[in-house]
């Protein structure tokens, strides 16, 4: 036993190396490992005794707390998730509509909106978000939001994702007056937008356009412990005794005190120190992107880059660095950072990589990256890539659905090569991680247009997710 530990690597020592080494962090969570005079976290790490309150039954020092969340993001009421904004969306869509009944949802939503619908038995309309020139998804129209509706009259809510995994913002006050006029509630998962409401250089929050829930990750742009998120209420429209029975069988039996307490003092953080740390933090950026603008090769992501009609607002914190014209794919330029200039992006895509930036960010961060990017830049000559890059417009469709989610996982299925199953109804879920939208969705038919571009990313050493083995090379299919 005692040699198989002195041989084996472990979580808790690899981590403690990674914190003493000089690589830095362009990814989740937003205290970017920088410490808060926060406790030693086994000295504070507890369970439900005497004067500390029970979340699941508030009503001491944890109800002053989610009260004073409520209070700093102007909400009727705000729940602390320890599930992470995974519970939130599971818990709002679950509350919103009855077993059955019909959701329109953004295709780009995330994953957990897709297990809500199962697990609730929904059937699912989905609306497309605009393309961009860039090669990532824009903003949901309102436009098709109404034709969809309109189309569809059975829809009970609609659930949108804004702002997107790129930052990308959709005009959430023109599509909570649609949703509205249709007496149904509108659920925007604003996981990437907990800082919104802390400087009006960023987009206006969705709770300040009239959504009825809001969901945001504290632990993606604020500094605070991963998984900690809120839930905010902010309208009537879906009883508030359905949230919370719903939060009792999503949200962990045992929730932790020490991610509770990081909630507590990254927002009071933000509510003491927020109007300088956010001015830190804009002028910085808006320094970066300046700089940016003499690279030759490479390319920075700008808002000016698409239409409003296209990408209705965006958040600029979310760096997003095309590879432009230097042949290299966008997990080829991702290896380069993280390899040579340590450098740890959030994550590649097909042709660009992206940087997620918080208010915990330093001068010396951005120095580095840039400082990186001009030498990658300068080392580049003009270049044809070898391999096609699929831009998410391509990746992202919406395939032609058979079954309603629920009924194609609950039907009987058999594991297929991949490359033999255009014609078939997949029985699971094929996505790119991250971000975590779905390719394709149990109850849609396989296409050979799918098949190919699943192998094209692939082979260009994106992360494929969902398939049948480990090997990505089977999935389920609905058998007939």
């Amino acid at each position: 036993m005692k040699n198989m530990f002195e041989q084996e690597i472990y979580l808790d020592k690899k981590l403690h190396s990674y914190c003493q080494s000089d690589y830095y962090p362009f990814h989740m969570p937003g205290h970017k490992r920088h410490p808060l005079d926060f406790p030693n976290p086994y000295t504070i790490d507890i369970t439900e005794i005497d004067g500390f309150d029970n979340l699941h039954h508030a009503e001491g020092i944890l109800q002053d707390a989610q009260k004073r969340a409520s209070l700093l993001y102007h909400t009727k009421e705000t729940f602390y998730l320890i599930n992470g904004s995974t519970c939130g969306i599971l818990t709002a869509i679950s509350a919103a509509l009855p077993r059955g009944g019909t959701l329109l949802m953004g295709r780009n939503c995330h994953k957990a909106a897709y297990h809500a619908a199962f697990l609730r038995q929904l059937k699912t309309c989905y609306v497309l978000p605009a393309a961009t020139d860039f090669g990532i998804m824009g903003s949901v129209c309102p436009q098709d939001v109404a034709r969809a509706l309109k189309d569809n009259p059975e829809i009970a809510a609609v659930f949108l994702t804004s702002p997107t995994y790129d930052g990308v913002v959709s005009d959430i006050r023109a599509i909570a007056e649609l949703a509205h006029a249709h007496d149904i509630p509108l659920i925007v998962d604003e996981a990437h937008g907990a800082h919104f409401i802390f400087s009006k250089e960023f987009p206006a929050s969705a709770l300040e356009c009239g959504a009825d829930i809001v969901i945001q990750s504290l632990h993606k742009t604020l500094p605070c412990f991963t998984q900690t998120a809120l839930l905010h209420v902010n309208s009537d429209r879906i009883p508030q005794n359905l949230i919370k029975n719903f939060l009792g069988i999503y949200e962990t039996s045992s929730p932790s005190y020490l991610l509770m307490a990081s909630m507590e003092q990254g927002l009071r953080t933000m509510a003491e120190q927020g109007t300088v740390l956010m001015k830190n933090f804009t002028d910085l950026l808006k320094h970066f992107y300046q700089q940016s603008l003499e690279l030759q090769h490479l390319s920075v992501f700008r808002r000016n880059f698409c239409h409003t009609d296209t990408c209705f607002d965006w958040d600029f914190s979310k760096i997003l660095i095309s590879s432009g014209d230097t042949g290299l794919s966008g997990q080829e330029l991702y290896d380069i950072l993280q390899k040579k200039y340590h450098l740890q992006p959030e994550m590649a895509s097909g042709h660009y990589v992206t940087a997620l930036t918080s208010v915990m960010d330093t001068n010396e961060g951005f120095h580095r990256l840039i400082e990186a990017l001009f030498e990658i830049d300068q080392s580049c000559n003009k270049a044809k890539r070898e391999n096609y890059i699929l831009t998410s417009q391509e990746l992202y469709q919406i395939p032609q659905q058979k079954l309603t989610l629920t009924d194609a996982m609950e039907k009987s299925s058999c594991p297929l090569p991949l490359k033999d199953t255009a014609g078939y109804i997949s029985q699971e879920y094929v996505y790119l991680y991250p971000p975590g939208i779905p390719l394709i969705a149990p109850g849609e038919v396989i296409t050979t247009e799918l098949i190919q571009n699943i192998a094209l990313c692939k082979a260009q050493g994106l992360s494929v997710e969902g398939l049948a083995d480990m090997k990505n090379e089977k999935i389920r299919v609905v058998s007939t």
